[in-house]
């Protein structure tokens, strides 16, 4: 359970991704006239700061995923050590980190 809403991080970032990236003249219709260089400009400039963003996106899915992996051989009856239990919860406390200061900044 708390991988699974870990993930939602990540997936919410990939969403606006595409919604400020990808669709950024449908999100915002200007003006655009000291912005960038038009709407070309200001489109490229929200890709380019969008596309890092997403990778991380993500790399940080990839690394949940081996993750639950971990945790799921645990339930399978392997032997896995205390390691990915600590990094569930120390990611667990930076996820609820990440959003305390999120929804403070709005």
């Amino acid at each position: 359970m708390p991988l699974g809403l870990l993930a939602l991080i990540p997936v919410g970032v990939e969403i606006l991704f595409v919604l400020r990236g990808v669709l950024y003249p449908l999100v915002d219709r200007g003006p655009y006239n000291h912005s960038w260089g038009a709407v070309g400009g200001a489109r490229l400039a929200h890709f380019g700061v969008g596309v890092p963003l997403a990778v991380a996106g993500v790399g940080a899915l990839w690394l949940l995923g081996r993750l639950h992996s971990r945790l799921a051989g645990w339930i399978w009856g392997r032997k896995v050590g205390l390691g990915p239990f600590f990094n569930t919860a120390a990611a667990s406390v930076g996820g609820v980190a990440l959003v305390i200061v999120w929804i403070h900044q709005l």
